[in-house]
């Protein structure tokens, strides 16, 4: 027994180490978008802890199912190696990423079966928001976000009693200018309450349906904050100058309102929670 124990750790880090050296580049690139300025996935390096220490917490239900072969893993193996290739021909660094997941879930099936792959798909699965959008994907979805958060943001500060008026993403007050620029688009904030909407969803009591609502309502509530921290840097600006409402400030509100936000979210469980008992 002690020998089949060590025989089957030997082949799983065989097997962990071969990854490491295979998908290197794509591990690389993900930590460079995680280091870099204004980058949207700072919080890429949490995702695999938490997937990890979900698994961990199914240890107990793992040990007791029996493993088997799905020979449909080794088929998902093999497309998904091909996938890498093609993307690193192409340098297409996401799908270098999805190659890598569907890696991982082929190794599940093949070396453990559909049962045990049925019981740790979620972890797997919450890999994805540790994996980068395309660039080219981000810069026009934070454009969008950000005419939306300026004009948004216009017409609060305006129901305010302050005069201003939107032009793209500049916005002009009375005594100063403000641009929303593409950190303040809200992606950041979109892209992390979606991953805690989901692991949120996927943890709570609740029926499959609320748990979709759960998952969905984080996109207007990080819509929303992000429009409420705008026509708050708007008010700064007009009060104490647009340096005051650009400076720590600027960070700081970020931070408050993805709190915010997270405070909502938390809401929102509470809320389908309630109804559920009702």
């Amino acid at each position: 027994m002690m020998l089949k124990e060590y025989s089957k750790i030997i082949k799983l880090s065989v097997i962990f180490i071969l990854l490491i050296i295979i998908y290197l580049p794509t591990f690389i690139w993900m930590l460079a978008r995680f280091d870099a300025p204004n980058t949207y996935y700072s919080h890429g390096y949490l995702v695999p802890l938490i997937s990890l220490a979900l698994i961990y917490l199914k240890r107990d239900k793992l040990k007791v199912i029996k493993k088997d072969t799905c020979s449909l893993g080794l088929v998902l193996i093999i497309t998904s190696l091909f996938l890498y290739v093609l993307s690193l021909i192409l340098d297409i660094g996401f799908m270098e990423g999805v190659s890598f997941l569907i890696t991982l879930v082929g190794l599940s099936l093949y070396l453990g079966g559909v049962n045990f792959t049925k019981e740790i798909w979620f972890p797997l699965f919450f890999l994805i928001f540790m994996i980068p959008l395309p660039r080219i994907l981000v810069i026009h979805i934070s454009f969008k976000m950000k005419l939306l958060a300026a004009k948004a943001g216009t017409v609060l500060i305006n129901k305010l009693g302050i005069s201003a008026f939107c032009d793209g993403s500049i916005i002009y007050l009375p005594n100063t200018v403000l641009t929303v620029g593409s950190p303040c688009s809200g992606l950041r904030s979109l892209i992390a309450l979606l991953g805690l909407g989901t692991l949120f969803a996927y943890m709570a009591d609740l029926p499959k349906g609320k748990k979709y609502i759960l998952f969905l309502a984080s996109i207007p509530l990080a819509l929303l904050g992000n429009i409420l921290r705008i026509t708050l840097l708007l008010w700064v600006a007009y009060r104490y100058g647009s340096e005051v409402a650009t400076g720590k400030f600027h960070d700081y509100s970020g931070y408050a309102i993805f709190v915010f936000t997270l405070l909502g979210l938390i809401g929102v469980n509470k809320i389908l929670q309630w109804k559920k008992k009702k």
